[in-house]
């Protein structure tokens, strides 16, 4: 069933345009007069329809969305999904990989490492692995048990300064998800506790943050990262517990904290004695820069995992805690899971031990440069922000693109990529560009061709295209 010809009065909704086309949708789905499965008109048509902005009905959507009642279906268009809010989360972190074969689609939604000989790796490790297993594997695994694979996470962070860190002070997780979820068990108190995360930061800080009955307030960022001043009149106001940010590797923005800025958000955390939660999980290897864990060690809370560097699907990560936090922190994991599965330890200390995750992560730094250096030999005329070796770009795009048509034009010839949108607050203002990540799960002639592809659109926006 459609309705495309769905055009509400807000005159009736006071308040931001937005939120008055929210409530709109809201009450038509509740009453039955947009009924369970039929279609919305286009951001696009709507927005004519209404007189809007395009951005304006695309919030407006992505609100409903979030709650269950509206499901976007890419190459599809947006239905009504359900009468009433959803209980729990609405939203995937990630949607699943979509590359080559019958598609016809090259993702570049988020990085994805190059197989440089993981897989014979594992296969080694597993059958050194068969060989130890016996009685200790039927029961309950223990943090206690983790140690040796602490003291491997130590070495393994040797290319970054961290200040004084010892294997005490490290908390194993699946994954740097599950990191964020377990500081934010750690740290937050109260009925409706704040969390700060940068304008435009990574969906999963707020997804976490609002799992754990969390306030999200978005905090200004320029050209050198999270503003001082901006951060500290957010503290006076709302009684911030947590900051989530990313000093090294900015996601989405590619942008790289320098050391004055890192030295003054350490200085106003501890006036207003703020936790930091600092995610390293795309930074670069052999930093010269100290980490905020380094500068502000009693309250910052570092995160890393291989997912960027060695696999995805280990789903390993861990929390370098705040000095004399690491046992907290492995409380509170052992409350969580009890500890990692013994074959995820066992494979991670194979691999760590043989020096195998280490050659891997130089291959996979190697791959990912070359196609950054394809990427850039294509893109490079172009507003583009980078870091050698980052396996993601950022891209403001050129006067008479808008990202949501850049998006969809993108999709029509085949590659997928990311609007700023994702990364922004509902509320928030999102800046007219798009992350385009490396995918090395493609080969470099689908890679290439894609590139070439958004080049093309870059230098031809629509009214060209029209011509």
């Amino acid at each position: 069933m459609t309705d495309t010809n769905w055009a509400p009065d807000l005159s009736q909704f006071p308040g931001p345009k937005y939120l008055a086309l929210s409530r709109a949708l809201r009450d038509a789905i509740r009453v039955g007069d947009l009924p369970e499965n039929s279609q919305l008109p286009t951001v696009r048509d709507l927005a004519w329809r209404l007189q809007l902005t395009p951005g304006t009905v695309a919030r407006a959507y992505q609100l409903a969305t979030q709650e269950g009642l509206l499901a976007a279906t890419v190459g599809r268009g947006t239905f009504v999904a359900a009468q009433s809010p959803r209980l729990g989360p609405t939203q995937p972190l990630y949607t699943e990989r979509i590359t080559g074969g019958s598609t016809g689609l090259v993702d570049l939604r988020a990085p994805q490492v190059p197989e440089v000989g993981q897989a014979e790796a594992f296969r080694q490790a597993l059958l050194a692995m068969a060989q130890g297993t016996g009685q200790a594997w039927l029961d309950y695994t223990s943090q206690t048990g983790e140690g040796p694979l602490r003291a491997e996470v130590v070495g393994w962070m040797g290319d970054r300064i961290l200040g004084p860190v010892g294997p005490e002070d490290v908390m194993l997780t699946n994954g740097g998800q599950n990191a964020i979820h377990l500081i934010f068990d750690c740290c937050l108190r109260g009925e409706r506790p704040t969390v700060l995360i940068e304008d435009l930061a990574y969906p999963g800080f707020r997804y976490a943050a609002r799992a754990a009955r969390a306030d999200v307030v978005s905090v200004e960022i320029d050209e050198e990262g999270v503003v001082p001043a901006a951060l500290e009149a957010a503290c006076r106001r709302h009684g911030v517990q947590v900051l989530c940010l990313t000093s090294e590797a900015q996601n989405p923005t590619a942008r790289r904290m320098p050391v004055h800025r890192r030295q003054a958000i350490a200085e106003i955390a501890r006036r207003f004695d703020l936790q930091i939660l600092e995610d390293d999980c795309y930074s670069v290897a052999d930093s010269d820069l100290p980490t905020l864990r380094a500068l502000a060690p009693e309250r910052t809370w570092l995160i890393g995992s291989v997912s960027k560097t060695i696999s995805a699907a280990l789903r390993f990560g861990y929390v370098i805690c705040p000095a004399g936090m690491g046992e907290a922190g492995r409380l509170t994991a052992q409350h969580g899971f009890f500890a990692l599965s013994r074959p995820v330890v066992e494979l991670m200390l194979h691999l760590f031990r043989s020096g195998a995750a280490q050659a891997i992560r130089r291959q996979v730094s190697q791959e990912f440069a070359m196609r950054q250096q394809l990427l850039i030999n294509h893109l490079g005329t172009f507003d583009l922000s980078w870091q050698p070796g980052l396996p993601f770009v950022w891209l403001r795009l050129p006067q008479g693109w808008r990202a949501s048509t850049f998006l969809r034009t993108a999709e029509a010839r085949g590659v997928l990529v990311r609007s700023a949108d994702e990364y922004a607050l509902v509320h928030g203002k999102a800046p007219n560009a798009i992350r385009i990540a490396i995918a090395g799960n493609t080969t470099i002639e689908d890679f290439s061709a894609a590139m070439r592809t958004l080049a093309e659109l870059l230098a031809r926006p629509p009214s060209d295209l029209l011509v």
